[in-house]
């Protein structure tokens, strides 16, 4: 029987390792792509029909508004039938002229400033309220269950009827709130049509749409708390506000992140209460970025649809700087987001 030399035996092993009828270095590899569909094409198959949803409804129209936003699209220019009469549209490519003109006047700063401090107002308070609503029903109380209920309930009603109701509440001769007043013998408040008494107005009605939300969040994080830890800081002699500070508020750290991210987008977005309230007034008094573009788009003469799509583009992107800041900070806190 013939023995194999060392060199002969090497070159063997390197023969066996490619596969056969292909040489080294040859044949084309699948991609990560192809592989990925060939293993998992049943979700993908699963997946494809929510994308193409999104890419019709989302999509599109974003595309759409950033091509509007840099032209001098209006009412006027745009593509149009009257009766039998077709009106092609006859709008121009304006660059970024729109952008300019938004960042260097004085409505998209002036209602920039005040969506800023509607958003973070509240945010603000609707989280420190939902926190201390969520540490007493994280206590074994008497009705729990039914406190818990009660307060989830403007959650459960659908938030124009929330709005409307609230509109009732204020008005200045027949509102509720201002007859309560009048029995203790204090003037009327004009609550939606005083610009100051608006602010806190519409600033009120949001913070009790979004307690339910903020508090079942934390609830849900207290909860996750080890109890133990708890029985541990106070044997060591812990105070109720060093036990909150380095046990409650570190514990709920990922869960805060979270909640006040998306309060943070919601809030900045919130369109219903501030066009269902005040419908952005008195005069432009409580108009955040949001109705403002719509108004421009639905509400003027001639429906300005450049400018409302520059000022929809601009939203997106200071959401999105935003949501970059925050999550660097995150990161550097060492919090994974």
């Amino acid at each position: 029987m013939a023995v194999d030399t060392p060199s002969q035996s090497v070159a063997k092993a390197a023969g066996d390792s490619v596969a056969p009828g292909r040489s080294r270095g040859t044949g084309k590899p699948r991609g990560a792509a192809k592989r990925s569909l060939s293993t998992y094409w049943y979700a993908w198959a699963m997946v494809a029909p929510v994308i193409v949803v999104i890419g019709v409804i989302i999509g599109y129209p974003l595309v759409r508004g950033i091509y509007l936003s840099l032209t001098d699209a209006n009412e006027r220019n745009v593509e149009r039938s009257i009766g039998v009469n077709h009106i092609p549209s006859s709008y121009e490519f304006v660059g970024l002229d729109n952008y300019v003109d938004a960042l260097t006047g004085t409505q998209f700063l002036s209602t920039l400033g005040w969506t800023l401090v509607w958003t973070v107002s509240c945010v603000s308070i609707t989280f420190a309220l939902g926190l201390a609503l969520a540490n007493i029903l994280n206590r074994r109380i008497a009705g729990r269950s039914f406190y818990r209920l009660l307060l989830i309930l403007p959650w459960a009603v659908p938030g124009f009827v929330s709005v409307f109701a609230w509109r009732f509440l204020y008005n200045q001769d027949n509102g509720l709130l201002n007859k309560i007043l009048a029995g203790g013998g204090i003037d009327a408040v004009p609550w939606l049509n005083d610009p100051t008494w608006a602010k806190f107005s519409v600033i009120a009605v949001n913070v009790w749409l979004g307690i339910p939300f903020m508090m079942v969040a934390l609830l849900g994080g207290l909860q996750s708390i080890p109890g133990e830890l708890y029985e541990a800081a106070e044997m060591d002699g812990a105070s109720a506000w060093q036990r909150f500070r380095h046990i409650t508020m570190p514990g709920l750290r990922s869960v805060s992140t979270t909640v006040i991210l998306l309060s943070t987008i919601w809030t900045f977005n919130m369109f219903p209460v501030i066009f269902l309230l005040t419908r952005g007034g008195p005069g432009e008094a409580t108009q955040i970025l949001v109705t403002q573009a719509y108004k421009f788009s639905f509400e003027v003469s001639p429906r300005d649809f450049a400018q409302s799509s520059t000022w929809g583009v601009l939203i997106l992107v200071l959401l999105m700087l935003f949501a970059a800041v925050y999550r660097r900070v995150l990161r550097k806190q060492g919090e994974v987001w």
